[in-house]
């Protein structure tokens, strides 16, 4: 397997930031085995990537909204009918056929 060799580093960016900032950045980059300039980079790459994986995440997200909405739309006529009263169901619930539902009739159901 042939190993790509990482563009020239030309380029330089300074920034500012307190002695204490520094000092905690330096030992959390020696503590995890880098230096300050491959952790920045590092940042850098992961910031550049950013707008690219919130595309896909967005796009992700449509197609779900599209395939719920389109199972919704396909249940909502088979929920409908299968809530919708009928005679029959309130015949079985009245249970002495006088036409009303009491609460002890609706109980026993």
């Amino acid at each position: 397997m042939a190993v790509r060799p990482s563009a020239k580093k030309s380029e330089t960016v300074e920034f500012r930031l307190s002695h204490a900032d520094k000092t905690a950045f330096m030992a959390l980059c020696r503590a995890e085995g880098l230096t300050a300039s491959e952790a920045i980079r590092r940042a850098i790459e992961a910031r550049l990537r950013r707008p690219a994986e919130r595309a896909r995440s967005w796009r992700r997200m449509a197609l779900a909204a599209v395939v719920g909405l389109a199972l919704g739309a396909a249940a909502v006529p088979a929920l409908a009918q299968a809530l919708s009263p009928s005679r029959a169901a309130f015949e079985r619930l009245d249970r002495d056929h006088d036409g009303l539902l009491t609460f002890e009739e609706f109980r026993l159901r």
